[in-house]
């Protein structure tokens, strides 16, 4: 059988070193590239020798990104920021960069792309990442008419910023913030089930041209979340209600920081729900049941736990 060759921009991100463990399983060629890619050489252990190269390339790199498509069969892009620094913005990261990273793809002749934006993108949304999002959803569209797009909810397994950011919060304060009374609506997806999504988006011609909204099985609320992830590391915190006002102000000193755990805009994404729309396009249309949260957390939020997965006690501190 002939193994593809394909290129994974963002491929050492979260999201990213999912795609390149299934492709790699099933005996593909891989160019992983990304800002810091030569740094993550585990991805080179989930396939054989020579199998997994890694290359130190921006998304924002035309003139390396040129060679590295030359002779590609597929392209799946998974290039993201949940916030703003220095050169990397959102407009640049999200929108500009992708539209000519599908130009270079289709002059490069590749047959595949498979762009990776979020769900909530829309071009009237108060939020910039939201906005940049939805720009780089149509300039990717414009240049390749056929790329398949994929809006993923809450992204949630071992590495995400979303639980284990709580999490460690809940180890070391006795309160847990909940912006805007915690009633935003969430489908949280996981990571495994959006890698799965890309991979089979490559295969299926039916996916050419398409956008799919990827949520998990249950809608949640924020507050609900919260409550699940404090159950599972078994400690009792008091909920704090945060007005999206006061939490505006406070993310915008928080701002200041080199890497702010709350910006004004992410509050602005927290005024929405963020769940799949009715009629979409979904993950089911792909073949696959989501997994639920609750059958992954375990799998990862034991270390925050007093005493870790293995205090049989199971206190709740």
């Amino acid at each position: 059988m002939r193994r593809h060759q394909i290129a994974v921009i963002g491929g050492s991100g979260f999201v990213g070193r999912y795609i390149v463990k299934r492709l790699a399983a099933r005996g593909e060629v891989l160019a992983v590239a990304g800002r810091h890619a030569a740094s993550a050489k585990f991805l080179k252990l989930k396939g054989d020798v020579g199998q997994v190269g890694l290359f130190n390339i921006g998304i924002d790199d035309v003139e390396l990104l040129r060679p590295l498509l030359a002779g590609k069969d597929a392209l799946i892009n998974c290039v993201g920021i949940l916030s703003e620094h220095g050169r990397q913005t959102f407009d640049l990261v999200h929108h500009t960069a992708p539209a000519r990273l599908a130009r270079v793809a289709r002059e490069a002749g590749i047959a595949r792309l498979v762009h990776i934006s979020a769900l909530g993108a829309d071009p009237r949304s108060p939020s910039a990442y939201a906005r940049s999002k939805a720009a780089g959803e149509q300039a990717v569209r414009d240049a390749f008419p056929t790329a398949t797009i994929l809006r993923p909810s809450i992204v949630f397994g071992p590495e995400d910023d979303f639980f284990n950011r709580f999490a460690r919060m809940a180890v070391i304060s006795p309160f847990v913030p909940l912006i805007g009374g915690g009633e935003t609506r969430f489908q949280p997806v996981y990571v495994g089930d959006v890698a799965e999504a890309a991979v089979r988006a490559l295969d299926d011609p039916a996916a050419a041209g398409r956008t799919y909204e990827l949520g998990g099985p249950k809608v949640y609320t924020f507050r609900a979340l919260l409550e699940l992830m404090l159950h599972e590391i078994k400690r009792r915190r008091h909920f704090v209600d945060l007005p999206f006002g006061l939490a505006s102000l406070q993310a915008r000193l928080l701002s200041l920081l080199p890497n702010p755990p709350l910006t004004p805009d992410q509050v602005e994404m927290l005024k929405r729900d963020n769940i799949v729309a009715s009629g979409a396009l979904t993950l089911q249309m792909l073949g696959i049941e989501p997994v639920a949260v609750e059958a992954i957390l375990p799998t990862y939020l034991d270390r925050f736990r007093r005493g870790g997965w293995y205090d049989r006690r199971r206190a709740v501190a």
